[in-house]
């Protein structure tokens, strides 16, 4: 019923999108999100469409390549001094869209004011190793840290430390690409390259093929794959995930990305129930992970530890208390646990859970909300942004640091958990910075402040012409990645 009811508001017309296309027209792609605010400048934070574009249009130092590699932006290359406290950056000859050159001195201002931003800026709280960004020739600028980052290259790829000089009510970025709007869509083509040389003998990369690109819901973006009207539809999460089976799209044209990052509850209400340790493992304990990922993929695997693997800590991902515990002995732990409470605390026990919109999420509420009942509990779902006691997270790391992980799970932790957090934030040399990440990671795990469930589910839906799409642990795929070709 549910399928069928699907099908019917998607009004997809039973043509197969394989069907031909002319060679030298645009790639036509979908990235899913809010399609009223691609290309808005004043856009804080940037929803998936936006980043998509922000990268093709306004590159950073550096940026990542098809398969989520770091690969030269602005800069052409890049040395770390021996202490790694110092990163200094050679520019390339570049220009803005205008046809300008671009500076030094504009690049450090841009910089510098990502660096700082308290708002809308997500990276902020990773960035605050840096203690100042130079301009120290015309061509070179020097990054200097408080504390060595080895992985500093993975935020300055980021979409939100693109570098872009505002003229007006626009922003002027140096490409790969230059975007024009065209109707509902905006037309992407390859910017001038003041730098580029060409090679005598041999085959050269060519510029990157035009991308017709809008942002749109996932059920616009699947209907029209359908009908063929689309090359790519990119960004896709759990929450969308039943359009696909809704569309019958051929599993031959599914993808889905090897994603790092969070996926889980966290605790964002230490009141009542949620205010002991105890309790809150009791909800790790009772949830069913294997019924909620089989229920979108048999590849989808659960995860119980709040680090999916060891990164830069010095030891593996921290297990929790209940893990030896076997299948069934945890849903009767758990229950007992409830019952004790409920006796200290008579009436109903209730949570309220924030879950985002979209059918996948009320197929992972219902999984959830089912684990809540077999121990007692009564589930409320709640919008995000509403008063709630658990708050489900989704998001792909930006970059392979524990510390990452560390800090985006802590919504309300212990002092303690805090306190080790920013421990691993303030030491002075890495391999005091791996133990204070594993120490963290113990700490956190032992809070359960925390519920982990999966890794991020995320998938793209592609044609043959897309023959530059990988999947990656970042789940990103420039536009000007997504075609393979040499001349």
């Amino acid at each position: 019923m549910i399928r069928a009811l699907l099908v019917s508001a998607l009004a997809l017309s039973v043509g197969a999108c394989e069907d031909s296309r002319q060679e030298g027209k645009p790639i036509v792609v979908s990235v899913i999100g809010d399609p009223a605010r691609i290309g808005d400048p004043d856009t804080a934070p940037l929803g998936p469409p936006d980043r998509a574009l922000m990268a093709a249009t306004a590159q950073g130092l550096v940026r990542f390549d098809g398969a989520g590699q770091i690969e030269p932006g602005l800069a052409e290359r890049w040395t770390v001094t021996d202490d790694g406290l110092s990163y200094i950056f050679r520019l390339r000859d570049a220009s803005w869209s205008d046809g300008s050159p671009v500076t030094a001195a504009e690049v450090v201002r841009v910089l510098r004011k990502a660096a700082q931003a308290k708002g809308g800026n997500s990276l902020s709280p990773f960035l605050a190793v840096i203690d100042e960004i130079v301009e120290m020739t015309p061509q070179v600028i020097e990054v200097r840290l408080r504390r060595p980052r080895p992985d500093l290259l993975k935020l300055f790829a980021q979409p939100e430390l693109a570098v872009f000089r505002t003229a007006g009510s626009s922003r002027l970025g140096s490409g790969p690409m230059v975007a024009q709007r065209r109707g509902d869509a905006l037309l992407l083509t390859p910017a001038r390259d003041p730098a580029a040389a060409v090679e005598e003998e041999g085959p050269r990369p060519i510029a990157a093929t035009p991308v017709l690109l809008r942002g749109e819901r996932a059920a616009r973006a699947v209907a029209r794959f359908r009908n063929g009207d689309v090359d790519a539809v990119l960004g896709g999460t759990y929450a969308e995930w039943p359009l696909v089976w809704a569309a019958g799209i051929p599993a031959e044209r599914l993808r889905l990305d090897p994603a790092l990052g969070l996926f889980g509850l966290a605790v964002v209400s230490r009141d009542g129930f949620l205010a002991e340790a105890a309790n809150r493992n009791a909800i790790a304990m009772a949830l069913d992970r294997d019924a909620l990922t089989r229920a979108f993929h048999p590849d989808w695997k659960p995860v119980e530890t709040l680090m999916p693997q060891k990164l830069d800590s010095a030891r593996a991902p921290a297990s929790p208390i209940w893990g030896p515990i076997p299948g069934i002995g945890r849903l009767i732990t758990a229950q007992q646990v409830v019952i004790a409470w409920k006796r200290a605390h008579p009436g109903k026990l209730r949570l309220r859970i924030a879950f985002p919109p979209g059918q996948g999420s009320t197929l992972a509420w219902a999984a959830i909300a089912q684990s809540m009942l077999n121990i007692g509990i009564v589930p409320q779902r709640v919008a995000l942004g509403e008063p709630a006691d658990l708050e489900l997270i989704d998001q792909v790391a930006a970059y392979d640091s524990g510390r990452w992980f560390l800090v985006t799970a802590c919504r309300l932790c212990s002092p303690e958990a805090t306190a080790a957090i920013e421990a691993a934030r303030d030491a002075v040399d890495l391999p005091s910075r791996s133990q204070r990440i594993a120490e963290a990671d113990l700490v956190l795990t032992n809070d359960a402040s925390y519920i982990p469930i999966a890794q991020p589910f995320r998938w793209s839906i592609v044609t043959p012409r897309v023959t530059g799409w990988q999947g990656n642990t970042r789940a990103w795929h420039p536009l000007n990645h997504l075609r393979n070709e040499v001349e």
